[in-house]
């Protein structure tokens, strides 16, 4: 009926409400749609920036052949294969998701990692840089980053005299131009897979590195700092060993090992079973060209991969179990455990019924678990557009400070279709679908990065309360006193807990207008900050540090 070519996201967007919801979309020649052929061999090793709106299929978990998440996947034990509801298998997911996943840092690397920390820490390049004067900046960030990469030199020969000697003796810095690309190279691998770590030092380096690319700079300097981030995939494919992630031994030998609700046996077990298949494919895939050690540090980067949905996605399931098991979304077990809403009422900025907040919190959770599942690749996207020598950044005042504003064309576009995935897993849409990326208020990529990097912040010390109510009445009688006294027992101190934040952490707070905060995308993180920055005052905080909690960024997920 609308008579136009659309792509699938924005085809999801335009038809999603209103009359356009009846028009029938047909799919283009040479679409997905229309082919529905198995990819040939060549095919599946295209690069990554060509399947950006892909679904990257769904992580395996649990024992038993389950559902998870919204995207229809199910893993069995028994068989050790991963299927989606197209019927991928566990490699086929593994070999889209390799490209994604940093290669764990060697020892070697490690200890270059520490050197340039030192070198970044006492650096003062954005004090330096990242201000209005007039004058020359071009010359000013060129003589920044050759004082960085003298201190970096100057670091490496006190710690190893003779590679020192190697690499500096009668050499300009351009003739080093290998040697900076891996170690900025190393910083960049290391934060992707540790958000919490360099928290200072990584928007440093991003921005010296990002200023490295200009045209001007690159001209002066004579040599380039930024190098591709090493991968499983692009190690692996290097070497011509790529097959390895098709056998099935893999998910075994990848497999996180978590202690909950096993006995000693059962793990011990499983630890047997993992370090079996770690040699048993290093030794049946190694070759001259690939050693042993480098496909066991593969393996180990896709297991750290699997920790690090466990600690920052999973929270998300757990949040969207409480919130689907403890409240019904027709209508709420009492006036206190509503979760409506009302402008202006205990600082809210939007007005919903229960059923509507319940729906409006459910999308949201769904959505940070979608946008956390697909990180990698997000921060692979950000990467890229931080770094693109054809799109420079303008120094503004955005009202917290001058930022550097810079378009995010690969990050936009891979938000979007995330948010498209996400409505149509969740069917109804409560609140604005609006993604502020590039704009006054999330400057540039790496602020849209470091914003979802804090929903595990913000979660991880929530789920770790209830789990203590959970299991209050076995570990302490005297807190179980205590909260039976004073909240009416662990459950309904539970209940309490959950309906406060389902009510203030998404309550469109945390600002003094509607576009800083409200319903978009980017808002409903806002609230969840602002309800984080309240919660001292809350009824229930002594529930809070009974439990051991410290800060929402005290430590291993806030706590002692």
């Amino acid at each position: 009926q609308c008579q136009e070519d659309f792509c699938e996201v924005c085809a999801g967007m335009i038809h999603r409400t209103g009359s356009r919801k009846r028009h029938v979309l047909k799919p283009l020649q040479g679409s997905e749609q229309s082919q529905a052929q198995p990819q040939a061999e060549g095919e599946k090793e295209a690069d990554a920036s060509d399947d950006m709106d892909e679904e990257m299929g769904e992580e395996p978990a649990g024992d038993a052949a389950v559902e998870v998440g919204a995207m229809g996947v199910s893993f069995s034990a028994q068989s050790g294969r991963v299927e989606t509801s197209s019927g991928t298998t566990f490699a086929e997911w593994i070999t889209k998701r390799a490209k994604y996943i940093p290669l764990r840092l060697t020892l070697r690397e490690r200890k270059f990692l520490r050197l340039l920390e030192a070198g970044l820490k006492v650096s003062e390049y954005t004090d330096k840089i990242d201000i209005l004067m007039y004058g020359n900046k071009t010359k000013r960030i060129v003589a920044q980053i050759k004082e960085l990469c003298a201190i970096l030199s100057g670091l490496v020969l006190a710690s190893d005299y003779k590679v020192g000697q190697t690499l500096f003796e009668d050499r300009q810095f351009e003739d080093n131009e290998d040697f900076y690309q891996r170690i900025f190279e190393i910083g960049r691998r290391h934060k992707i897979m540790n958000p919490e770590k360099m928290r200072n030092e990584y928007g440093k380096m991003m921005f010296l590195l990002q200023d490295s690319q200009s045209d001007d700079v690159m001209s002066m300097l004579n040599f380039s700092l930024v190098t591709p981030i090493k991968t499983v995939h692009s190690v692996l494919e290097s070497l011509g060993v790529l097959y390895i992630l098709e056998d099935e031994m893999v998910a075994v030998a990848t497999k996180e090992i978590v202690s909950q609700g096993k006995t000693r046996a059962q793990i011990q077990l499983e630890i047997k079973q993992k370090e079996r298949a770690m040699e048993y494919l290093c030794k049946a895939y190694a070759t001259a060209d690939c050693p042993a050690d480098v496909i066991r540090q593969c393996l180990y980067s896709i297991g750290d991969n699997h920790a690090y949905l466990r600690f920052n996605r999973d929270p998300c399931d757990r949040m969207l179990a409480y919130l689907t098991g403890n409240f019904a979304p027709q209508r709420a077990e009492s006036d206190q455990l509503s979760l409506a809403i009302m402008h202006g009422q205990n600082g809210a900025r939007l007005s919903h019924s229960h059923e509507s907040q319940f729906h409006y919190v459910l999308q949201t959770l769904t959505l940070w678990r979608e946008m956390l599942h697909e990180m990698f690749k997000l921060w692979h996207d950000a990467d890229s557009d931080l770094l693109s020598a054809k799109n420079m950044y303008r120094l503004k005042d955005t009202g917290q400070g001058l930022n550097r504003v810079q378009t995010c064309p690969r990050v936009s576009k891979s938000a979007h279709s995330i948010l498209h995935r996400t409505q149509k897993a969740v069917g109804r849409w409560v609140g604005s679908a609006m993604i502020h990326v590039g704009d006054r208020n999330v400057p540039n990529a790496l602020v849209f990065i470091d914003k979802y990097n804090q929903v595990a912040s913000i979660l991880n010390p929530v789920v770790r309360v209830l789990e203590f109510l959970d299991t209050l009445e076995r570990s302490s009688r005297g807190v179980a006193g205590f909260v039976e006294q004073t909240f009416g027992g662990a459950e309904q101190a539970k209940k309490l807990i959950l309906a406060d934040f389902f009510r203030s952490a998404f309550d469109g707070s945390g600002a003094d207008n509607f576009f800083d905060a409200g319903s978009c995308i980017d808002g409903r993180l806002t609230s969840a900050w602002n309800w984080c920055s309240t919660v001292e005052k809350k009824p229930f905080f002594s529930v809070f540090l009974l439990s051991g909690f410290v800060g929402f960024n005290g430590g291993p997920e806030g706590f002692n």
